[in-house]
């Protein structure tokens, strides 16, 4: 994994980059690239941080030769005000966008997180799916899936409804395909329980049991400017996997299963192409093998035991934390970013990552991390990404 930290003085924008290529392979392996792109918040209207953002980006991919965006994340501070505003300067360039409020604590009201491969041949699906192919795989991206109906257990239906249906449009399903979600959910204290009744259900239905398997995914308070939508859905999927191709993550010295308390998520999944792994890290806390949340009210032992639960998860998969190439940290309490900032400067300079704002579904978890890494791999009867 390169990593680079390159500043722009001119916008007042930095942007952190972790690249991944495999050594000695062919002109046509896949190229993968991850942008996390800050500006500097102080002084700066939100138009002007926007156009420094938005810029920065336009720089970045002109650097990136070969490579496109696959999907992308912009976070805001202020969705009623900032949205509208997004959505009109928004360049068709930065692939399957999501726009969420989940304030940056950098002291931003915007960032961007940018994911890009080289090639990939991209199609718009009428389903509203955006399918990426190379060799022997199909990648399917969802975004900004949105209801507004009801309340959140009858939205986290109708949205995994929706994806199932989108899936089944490709020959794909849920139980199959499906490997990673990332789920944003409006007042999370108040509206996490029925998000949680309303994916047990369609679960259910889908074949996604304790005796199955789950989707790794992130449970996590962000909203849009629409007051009515409570909750949201991002989806991964991937079609041309052998079933020997993926492991799901567990790590029961450290972690338990999140069918002993009532919900229904991976603690992580990896996917082993014949020349990389990738592995996605759910939203992982301090939590313990019992489930227990570990080290109440002290965000310095809370990080560091949330880490420990992401290295032993990264080494079930072969990997190590020094493989991540990605990574967004969510607080529940301003006043905690400083500590939170040092530890992660410190352990991990030039990832890209971003600190937001964003409570997680219990009250007592001060921090919670998700991250992406790629390292290689040995799977010498799969075909490579």
């Amino acid at each position: 994994m390169n990593l680079e930290l390159r500043h722009f003085n001119d916008l007042d924008s930095w942007v952190e980059i972790s690249s991944y290529r495999p050594a000695g392979q062919s002109l046509d392996s896949v190229h993968e690239i991850m942008l996390a792109i800050h500006v500097k918040g102080e002084g700066k209207s939100f138009p002007e941080q926007l156009k420094s953002l938005l810029t920065t980006y336009t720089r970045c991919q002109k650097d990136a030769i070969g490579c496109q965006a696959i999907t992308s994340r912009i976070f805001m501070s202020d969705a009623a005000n900032q949205e509208a505003a997004i959505l009109d300067q928004l360049p068709d360039t930065l692939g399957v966008v999501s726009i969420i409020e989940q304030p940056p604590l950098d002291g931003s009201k915007i960032c961007l997180w940018v994911y890009m491969q080289s090639q990939m041949s991209a199609q718009i699906l009428p389903s509203g799916l955006r399918q990426y192919s190379h060799g022997a795989y199909k990648h399917y991206w969802g975004s900004a899936s949105a209801t507004g109906q009801s309340n959140s257990e009858t939205q986290g239906i109708e949205l995994f409804e929706k994806l199932t249906e989108q899936l089944n449009e490709q020959d794909c399903t849920l139980e199959a395909n499906c490997h990673r979600t990332w789920i944003y959910v409006q007042h999370i204290d108040a509206n996490y329980a029925g998000l949680v009744r309303g994916r047990n259900k369609h679960f259910d239905e889908q074949n996604l049991t304790a005796e199955t398997h789950f989707i790794s995914s992130t449970g996590i308070q962000g909203r849009r400017a629409a007051t009515n939508s409570l909750v949201q859905l991002d989806s991964y999927s991937v079609s041309g996997l052998a079933v020997e191709q993926i492991q799901y993550l567990k790590a029961p010295s450290h972690l338990n299963n999140t069918h002993d308390y009532g919900v229904r998520f991976e603690r992580g999944t990896t996917i082993h192409y014949g020349d990389r792994a990738h592995s996605f890290i759910s939203g992982t806390a301090s939590i313990d093998n019992r489930g227990e949340v570990l080290h109440t009210g002290d965000i310095s032992k809370q990080t560091e035991r949330m880490m420990e639960n992401i290295d032993y998860l990264l080494a079930e998969a072969g990997g190590s934390s020094q493989d991540i190439a990605q990574m967004f940290i969510y607080l529940r309490d301003v006043a905690d970013y400083n500590i939170s900032r040092d530890y992660f400067e410190a352990r991990f300079p030039m990832l890209p990552k971003q600190y937001l704002l964003a409570p997680v579904c219990r009250q007592t978890w001060l921090i919670e991390v998700e991250c992406i890494a790629i390292h290689r791999t040995q799977q010498p009867d799969a075909p490579a990404l």
